[in-house]
């Protein structure tokens, strides 16, 4: 028995669509992609629900159609406009000395339940990238090992509530559910980088059509994300104006001529807006001209960002750049001088079974990676955008979405060692978690609890933790 995987990149271009097969064994075969034009949403946000909700339907039984299958689970895309990103710490002592799932999944839910942040943000994704064991630190992954007090570092990534409650409304009106939303520049990373460069670390930079999203990845895990409001699409309004052709033409001459380093007196035959059956010649070296400036803007945008992340020291193995616009001809050796010579790749997805060359394409990045988040090829723990504990190594989910597995559930191994006695909320060792948000922190509201907690068990909890 297998399950099916539906990834949807909704981007302000285009939606495109992916079926992911996860059989028992936790392989995973594409079986097919779409992609169709975008309206509704503008650079990142959507302005209508509607005509969203209708390109996303579109995009979803086109590949419906070539798959000749339906599936079973939606992971859906948000893009990084209007979010923040927070680190968070928190400890918790240890009775049982052991570390489990159970505890791991506890330790990440009370970085949640005590995190401060807007009202209007709500937590899409809790990374860990860093774990403490007692003094030991820059412990990759404490399953199983033993200690009396377990530290963690987190990265969360919180969006504007009024987005995702509009992403959702879209894809629900699409007739869709989705089981999960991530961050599109986390699917695209988790599409394509490879092992080295996750644990050198690496800018992800996914480069679409009307915006471009980066990340930074390093320690196995996000530590920063970003969003700029420019893409592939400011090229072509760019060639429209300066030619003075309609944006049909402009986009045609951009992926046919579109080379930065195009030069030579090949002309063009293309005709003026409001006069398309009169044909004039137009210098291809103009072309490459307008290319080159607006590529060059974007590129120079994109290393300020990741310059003022203060966190370039961590991409040991460069920049990665995926998405539609890197199949331009010259980009990656524009960006490498624009990176300050650090390496530059130019990503597709990585190989997969059943993605054959028509798929192996930038474009596709995001939405081969959502399938592959809801396969759990993610960073080794996360809570997710519905708060549930997700781990690598867990059992493949098969069949309709029912839910994940309730802490209790998640170390069956030591099933006998979680009992009441221990089932407490995790507490630190001083009552304090350390919390640092970046970017102004003034009108902020403690996340509120989804939980209630009896007073008592506060109580018996922290007299526990003193012994």
């Amino acid at each position: 028995m297998s399950a099916k995987i539906l990834g949807i990149d909704v981007g302000s271009v285009k939606i495109c669509a992916a079926i992911a097969e996860l059989n028992n064994s936790g392989g995973v075969k594409i079986i097919a992609i779409s992609s169709c034009e975008s309206k509704g949403l503008k650079k990142g946000s959507i302005t209508n629900i509607e005509l969203a909700a209708n390109s996303i339907k579109s995009a979803v039984d086109d590949v419906v159609r070539i798959a000749g299958t339906n599936y079973d689970r939606v992971i859906v895309s948000l893009s990084g406009k209007d979010i923040q990103n927070i680190e968070a710490n928190n400890a918790i002592n240890m009775p049982e000395k052991e570390v489990n799932l159970a505890q791991i999944s506890r330790l990440l839910e009370d970085v949640e339940y005590r995190v401060k942040i807007p009202s209007e943000y709500e937590i899409i994704h809790t990374l860990p990238y860093n774990f403490k064991l007692d003094e030991q630190e820059n412990i990759e992954d404490p399953l199983g090992m033993n200690g009396n007090r377990l530290e963690v570092d987190t990265h969360i990534i919180a969006a504007q509530r009024s987005s995702v409650i509009n992403l959702r409304k879209a894809v629900e009106k699409a007739g869709l559910k989705a089981d999960n939303i991530v961050l599109a520049a986390y699917a695209s990373a988790i599409a394509t980088l490879n092992e080295d460069e996750k644990s050198l670390g690496a800018a992800l930079i996914d480069m679409g059509g009307a915006t471009c999203n980066m990340i930074v990845h390093a320690g196995n895990s996000m530590r920063y994300a970003d969003f700029l409001g420019v893409g592939s699409v400011s090229i072509t309004n760019d060639i429209s104006a300066i030619i003075h052709t309609p944006i049909s033409k402009a986009e045609d001459v951009k992926l046919k001529l579109g080379d930065i380093k195009r030069q030579g007196l090949e002309k063009v035959l293309l005709p003026d807006i409001g006069d398309e059956d009169e044909l004039r010649q137009t210098d291809v070296n103009i072309i490459a001209e307008v290319v080159f400036a607006r590529v060059n803007e974007t590129l120079l945008l994109l290393a300020e960002m990741l310059n003022n992340s203060g966190y370039a020291h961590l991409c040991g193995a460069g920049v990665v750049l995926t998405g539609g616009m890197t199949k331009l001809e010259g980009l990656r050796e524009l960006a490498t001088l624009i990176f300050n010579n650090m390496s530059v790749r130019i990503a597709k997805p990585i190989d997969i079974e059943g993605l054959d060359n028509d798929y192996k394409d930038p474009a596709y990045s995001c939405a081969i990676g959502l399938c592959l988040y809801g396969a759990g090829k993610f960073t080794p723990y996360e809570k997710d955008s519905e708060h549930k504990m997700r781990y690598k190594g867990e059992p493949p989910i098969i069949g309709k979405s029912t839910g994940l597995a309730s802490v209790q559930d998640l170390d069956r191994t030591n099933a006998s060692n979680f009992n009441a006695q221990n089932n407490q909320l995790p507490i630190s060792a001083n009552g304090e978690l350390g919390i640092k948000l970046e970017g102004d922190s003034t009108n902020q509201k403690v996340f509120k609890p989804r939980i209630k907690i009896n007073p008592l068990v506060k109580v018996i909890n922290y007299f526990k933790n003193l012994f």
